[in-house]
């Protein structure tokens, strides 16, 4: 399967995510920290059976390897970023906050440009405004 249609998938399964998740943080009137902490739990169970064949290869990684894993996947995106997210879409219509969550795309072409040596090409640069367009539109009042 293309790269894209996993971008694609990914997209959708968080969009839709994202309402089941407003709807139960609201309806259980449960905290944003109690919401991610369920969240992580199902994935975890599910992502542990999924990747079981797999397991022996964290063994084979490099110290180096396994700390931005843990940093940038762990720390940053997964603890810090959903705890965010979830304390977002708690208090603010989907409408509002999904456009602003999901700029990740920006963050992370900027992060490989400045620190991963990727190009930034015209094409690029254009796609980027026209987003940061966009989520202009769709956020202010």
């Amino acid at each position: 399967m293309k790269p894209q249609l996993y971008a694609l998938l990914t997209a959708i399964a968080w969009g839709v995510g994202g309402y089941f998740e407003k709807k139960g943080l609201h309806l259980g009137n449960l905290s944003p920290q109690m919401g991610i902490t369920i969240r992580t739990f199902i994935a975890l169970i599910i992502l542990g059976i999924v990747s079981f064949p797999q397991w022996k290869s964290v063994t084979e990684a490099s110290p180096k390897a396994l700390i931005y894993m843990i940093v940038g996947g762990g720390v940053v995106a997964g603890a810090v970023g959903m705890l965010c997210f979830y304390a977002a879409i708690k208090g603010a219509p989907l409408g509002k906050v999904m456009p602003i969550a999901f700029t990740s795309p920006l963050f992370g072409a900027m992060m490989g440009v400045i620190l991963g040596g990727e190009p930034l090409t015209v094409k690029m640069m254009i796609g980027m405004a026209m987003t940061i367009g966009g989520i202009i539109i769709l956020t202010i009042d």
